[in-house]
């Protein structure tokens, strides 16, 4: 009863703030939700704790520095301007987004596709996704991408008729009575037509990702960037995001060759590491921006 008032609670509050937060004058939706993340973080709750501890490993620090709380606030803050921003998108507008979007190497996605050949471009969990796919959507390419299925279902749904209504195809990630949605197959033909696949790829939802070096621990991340790539000839491109001012950054990495030797196993497995690399470079410079609130290294994971 508890969890069932809590889900209903939780889907009218997102269906009211897609109602309402696009009405808000912009600076007035951005000091509210910088206000509800000061008060998250002032609380210091799990999740704020969480952050912190994965910011003392990405910045070598102690979780106890108090550099750390004072970049937990910022990433907080970074965390929820997403969560505006994202509830706003529609009422930004593309010209805001075209123009405020500060991108290094974006030739490089418009190069490959201009060649008819698909892209794998393979993100964490950083700045705003959302408009970084609306800006791609804005220079005329289309993407198709996975979607976790989140409860209850009709939270699934509302998010996924959102990004639709932007011009993305969501697949989910898993079927909706629990097991595999069979998006690779999906995925794999959108690559081999030479569209563009976008995958948040730094958190391992499967338990079945490959295991990589990731600052000073281990971790497990995706392999389905790196398979789809080896499977379709698509060229796989790491991207990292971060807030610029009141603009936006993203940054498109160079593409991560399919080695010449090893098996399949053995060559995602070195892609898959590559791409965990260029991930740790974007966050080590952009900490404040990765939203990543929950464990992540293999040593924090609880024992099944």
């Amino acid at each position: 009863m508890i969890l069932a008032l809590t889900d209903r609670l939780v889907v009218w509050a997102l269906h009211a703030g897609w109602v309402l937060v696009p009405k808000l004058p912009g600076p007035v939706a951005a000091w509210l939700f910088r206000l509800v993340a000061d008060v998250l973080w002032w609380r210091h709750g799990k999740p704020v704790r969480r952050l912190e501890s994965n910011l003392a490993r990405v910045t070598g620090k102690d979780a106890a520095d108090p550099s750390i709380r004072d970049l937990s606030r910022a990433g907080m803050r970074s965390y929820f301007r997403y969560w505006m921003e994202a509830l706003r998108l529609p009422a930004i507008g593309k010209e805001r987004i075209l123009s405020g979007t500060h991108v290094v190497h974006g030739e490089r996605i418009f190069q490959v596709l201009d060649s008819g050949r698909g892209i794998v471009l393979a993100l964490p969990h950083m700045g705003n996704w959302d408009l970084a796919g609306a800006w791609l959507i804005h220079n005329g390419h289309t993407f198709t991408t996975v979607m976790e299925r989140l409860k209850p279902e009709s939270l699934y749904e509302r998010f996924v008729a959102f990004r639709e209504s932007l011009g993305m195809e969501v697949l989910p990630l898993t079927a909706k009575g629990g097991g595999t949605a069979h998006a690779f197959g999906t995925l794999a033909q959108r690559l081999r037509a030479g569209r563009a696949v976008c995958l948040p790829a730094e958190r391992d939802l499967t338990e079945r990702g490959i295991e990589v070096d990731f600052f000073d621990g281990r971790t497990r991340m995706v392999a389905g960037p790196a398979l789809l790539a080896l499977q379709t000839g698509a060229a796989l491109h790491p991207a990292t995001l971060w807030f610029e001012g009141d603009d936006w950054g993203l940054h498109i990495h160079e593409e991560i060759p399919v080695p010449a030797e090893g098996g399949r196993q053995e060559k995602v497995a070195v892609m898959t590491q590559a791409m965990a690399r260029v991930f740790q470079e974007g966050i080590s410079q952009h900490p404040e921006d990765w939203h990543m609130l929950q464990r992540l290294w293999l040593d924090d994971l609880e024992p099944r």
